[in-house]
């Protein structure tokens, strides 16, 4: 991260840039479909009336009959940003992951013949678990729905069903993508396909459970303090926005947002370095432990005399040579 913030930077350049594109792509379509919904000079008289009542009328009134037209956008949007994703992520995780070994280890480590259909299979992966977890809050908000009706309200109880729920689809997305994507490092380093990096990232917690918990704890704890300083940043522009300009308030949080994204992308490759160093710590313990291992059976000085050769005995070139009897 300090010695080399090149490999922060290059990591930085491939997720700003998929950031930015995907931000750009979305407000577009955002634009461009605000631009398809009608609106009547009753409606924009409602909007400009300031009654909460009569603006949700004209939203509705302006909304109705467009959701087809927004699903089908949605869907546009996510299967091309999905697949730009995983383009993106496979060449970024693979020059990446590669450059760092070499540097790291003065090419001591080499890494072996890897292939980038592996890699988009485990990002592909990553994608649906992505997407599971958007269908598990779709579920977590019906859940939370069907635990409140009209003839027998209970919001506090639909919001804690909510929360609940919601809280476990969230644990399981991040075990499921923390482990893809440790996957995606063996990938790299020991060549397997998708399925064999999966079995080696199940091998290498297991043997290596103490190291792999501690780079994760250490670094997840450094994630955890600079979100809750960059929060407690953040709120700073927005005690001033009673007084300052709105652009000027957004360009603070912006700013602030930009700051923290960069730090959390330099500690994810400190965090990918650790887990290569593990990596390559699991190879060299092997090693010693095959070069340790000791000699199985006795050693042949240790034989018996009865199963050692006698010396006095002849053996076939000190055998006479007899003439042929019938010469």
């Amino acid at each position: 991260m300090f010695r080399k913030p090149s490999f922060g930077l290059a990591e930085v350049s491939w997720r700003w840039g998929f950031g930015g594109a995907a931000s750009a792509l979305l407000a577009v379509s955002f634009l461009e479909y605000l631009n398809t919904l009608p609106v009547t000079a009753g409606d924009l008289f409602l909007l400009r009336s300031r009654q909460p009542a009569l603006i949700s009328q004209a939203i509705a009134h302006i909304l109705r009959g467009s959701a087809p037209r927004l699903v089908h956008v949605v869907i546009l949007l996510a299967v091309f940003l999905a697949a730009g994703w995983m383009v993106l992520a496979t060449l970024g995780r693979a020059v990446t992951a590669k450059t760092l070994l070499r540097n790291l280890y003065d090419g001591e480590f080499l890494t072996a013949t890897f292939s980038l259909r592996s890699l988009a299979g485990l990002n592909f992966l990553r994608a649906g678990a992505a997407l599971a977890a958007l269908v598990g809050l779709l579920g977590a908000t019906v859940l939370g729905g069907m635990a409140s009706s009209d003839t027998d309200p209970s919001p506090g109880v639909a919001f804690v069903i909510f929360l609940a729920v919601l809280a476990m689809v969230g644990l399981a997305w991040v075990c499921v993508n923390w482990f893809l994507s440790l996957a995606s490092l063996l990938v790299v380093t020991d060549g397997r396909d998708a399925f064999g990096a999966m079995a080696n990232a199940v091998g290498l917690c297991r043997e290596r459970f103490w190291p792999v918990l501690a780079a994760s704890s250490w670094f997840g704890l450094a994630h955890g303090v600079a979100y809750f300083v960059f929060t407690s940043i953040i709120a700073v522009p927005l005690m001033f926005a009673a007084v300052l300009p709105v652009r000027l308030v957004i360009a603070g949080v912006l700013m602030v947002s930009l700051v923290y994204f960069l730090v959390v992308d330099f500690l994810y490759v400190g965090r990918m370095a650790a887990y290569l160093h593990i990596i390559n710590r699991r190879g060299d313990e092997k090693d010693q432990a095959v070069s340790a291992a000791p000699i199985q059976g006795p050693l042949p000085s240790q034989l018996p005399p009865s199963e050692g050769v006698d010396q006095a005995e002849l053996i076939l070139s000190d055998v006479p040579e007899t003439p042929d009897a019938s010469c």
